[in-house]
């Protein structure tokens, strides 16, 4: 079962900004690139360092820690799906946006 969270107003990244939020026991860090929003974890797959302050190219977030590259799109590693971030969908309507997460999360 999907649930969606509705990102607070004060919270929602203008563009080419980001955002940090808390939902629940998760940290995901929150981009709107080119008008398009894109979730993902905020911790690196590899060592779990913070990807929420990594240097942005595009929709390519660069983490700080080792420097591996992942696609905002998808969540993977820029040429390889091999290692992965989670990502999730993110749902706008109107002037709210909302996170898609799975019951569990």
């Amino acid at each position: 079962m999907t649930v969606r969270f509705e990102v607070p107003q004060e919270k929602i990244p203008k563009l080419g900004e980001r955002a940090f939020l808390i939902i629940g026991n998760k940290a995901l860090a929150l981009f709107n690139i080119a008008a398009q929003f894109y979730a993902i974890d905020d911790r690196c797959p590899h060592q779990g360092a913070s990807l929420f302050g990594g240097k942005l190219d595009g929709r390519v977030i660069q983490c700080c820690a080792h420097g591996l590259r992942f696609d905002l799109t998808n969540g993977c590693l820029i040429n390889s799906t091999q290692l992965k971030v989670a990502s999730y969908p993110v749902e706008v309507i109107g002037e709210q946006v909302f996170i898609k997460l799975n019951a569990g999360e």
